[in-house]
């Protein structure tokens, strides 16, 4: 293990991560807020620290390893959700202990969404823009972005690509170059922003709520400047535009690529995954409409209009609300959370285990079938017309069982904490899906629960984030052997 090296970018990267402060201390600048003061000490005390641990190390070049790549993604994720929460500790709105404010932190880098503060129409405008801010960040990830850039530092990043990038698939690029692949997914992901924030102001919100809901929007993460949500605008227009961005960033980025690259749509039908992720979404769309309808939770066209929201909201895994979806017929938010544990594509910014592992479980669940009628007959795994190599298949069943494992595990120690069964399910399955609202307590916000508890959730977000394998796999005395 290349500590040293390690180190080096570590240093650089919380540098890098110092600089996302400056936004919010000048949001709080032009709306002449106290708030912005809290901004500029914790960019101080993050640059400082990561000058500290870089300038020992600062002459460091050698070429990663793929534990190195691990490692440094492991660590940079927890030294910036720790730092990310610097800037909510000072604050004095809305006053948040240390567990709340790296909660908080890690909820927005995580693009979890949950939240422990209330009352945020009141809140000053610099914390709302940091919060915002932290998931867009954290959508496609920051060490992608870092990737871009290490290159010119003298730093190969093929490694750091292959512990962040969600998905089975990790070693297909869309450009040859990994620097290059990092720079256009950034180019669609900012373009996309972009979009969806002119949306937004054309459909009648601030150019601030614009700004900060695209953000989280694009990077499916459920924060919003309002205790009410996308509910607070009660507008269809508004409605439907999220709708729309929450349905493109759900799709792998590498589809969005090639129809850049081709001006065609074509690939995205041609892609399984792309149509299976359709497929569960108009299914769990008309469930919900029959149930709402048939229960006469609402007329009827309001019914089409919420479960379309909350549908495509829960299942892609972004969080917003545009009604409390925990009132609903009892089997509707069990039926929504169980969807927010499939997700959105893999390679997009949705959370889960990903619509792709799934449909691999599925068609090797029917395989497995197959050979019980016919137990020497050769029944090849198919995406599309392309057989998947059993190596791929062997790695989806073992992150689903080691996913079902770590989800058991938590799920017990929350139990021992004294929670009831709903609000310890719902939560931990919210928090390690990346989806934010549960159920019981924990509907409406996270404020409530005891300091033990939501460092458990931190860390539940954190190993759906990096997706279990590239945090368990430093738990392993194999990793750290000679």
């Amino acid at each position: 293990m290349q500590y040293t090296q390690i180190q080096r970018i570590l240093g650089i990267l919380l540098m890098l991560f110092s600089t996302s402060m400056l936004p919010a201390a000048i949001v709080g600048l032009y709306y002449g807020e106290q708030a912005m003061e809290a901004f500029i000490v914790a960019f101080g005390i993050t640059a400082l620290a990561g000058l500290l641990i870089w300038l020992p190390a600062r002459r460091q070049r050698n070429e990663l390893r793929i534990r190195d790549g691990y490692l440094i993604v492991v660590m940079f994720w927890l030294v910036l959700g720790l730092f990310g929460a610097v800037p909510l500790y000072l604050l004095d709105m809305p006053n948040l202990s240390v567990a709340d404010s790296v909660f908080e932190s890690f909820s927005g880098l995580t693009t979890t969404g949950a939240s422990v503060i209330t009352g945020l129409d009141t809140l000053p405008r610099s914390l709302l823009f940091y919060r915002q801010q932290l998931q867009w960040f954290g959508g496609m990830g920051i060490i992608v972005l870092a990737v871009a850039i290490l290159p010119m530092l003298g730093v190969g990043g093929m490694q750091l690509y292959r512990a962040e990038m969600p998905g089975p698939l990790k070693e297909n690029k869309l450009t040859p170059r990994i620097a290059e692949t990092a720079k256009v997914l950034w180019y669609i992901y900012a373009g996309l922003t972009l979009a969806c924030a002119l949306a937004y102001w054309a459909a009648g919100m601030s150019l601030f709520d614009a700004i900060g809901h695209a953000f989280s929007t694009v990077a499916i993460g459920g924060f919003s400047t309002h205790d009410a949500s996308i509910g607070y605008f009660d507008s269809p227009l508004i409605e439907f535009i999220c709708i729309l961005f929450m349905f493109i960033s759900g799709i792998n980025f590498a589809l969005h690529f090639l129809a850049w690259r081709f001006r065609s749509i074509a690939n995205y039908w041609l892609d399984p995954e792309c149509r299976a992720y359709v497929l569960i979404l108009v299914s769990l769309f008309i469930v919900c409409c029959v149930i709402l309808i048939h229960f006469q939770t609402y007329e009827i066209w309001t019914s089409i209009r919420f479960a379309a929201f909350q549908t495509v909201s829960i299942a892609t895994t972004t969080g917003f609300g545009v009604t409390d979806f925990s009132a609903w017929p009892t089997v509707l938010p069990f039926l929504l959370l169980y969807a927010s544990f499939i997700g959105a594509s893999a390679g997009s910014t949705g959370g889960g285990m990903k619509v792709i592992r799934v449909l691999l479980l599925y068609k090797q669940g029917t395989r497995e079938t197959k050979k019980l009628i016919h137990p020497h007959g050769v029944f090849p795994v198919k995406l599309g017309n392309k057989p998947v190599p059993d190596r791929v298949v062997e790695a989806v069943w073992g992150f689903c069982a080691v996913y079902v494992f770590a989800f058991a595990v938590l799920f017990l120690i929350l139990l021992s904490t004294g929670l009831d069964f709903v609000t310890a399910f719902s939560a931990l399955a919210a928090c390690m899906n990346n989806l934010g609202p549960g159920l019981g307590e924990v509907s409406a916000h996270y404020g409530e629960l005891s300091a033990t508890v939501k460092w458990i959730l931190s860390f539940a977000m954190l190993l759906g984030r990096l997706e279990v394998f590239t945090l368990l796999v430093l738990f392993t005395p194999m990793f750290w052997a000679r």
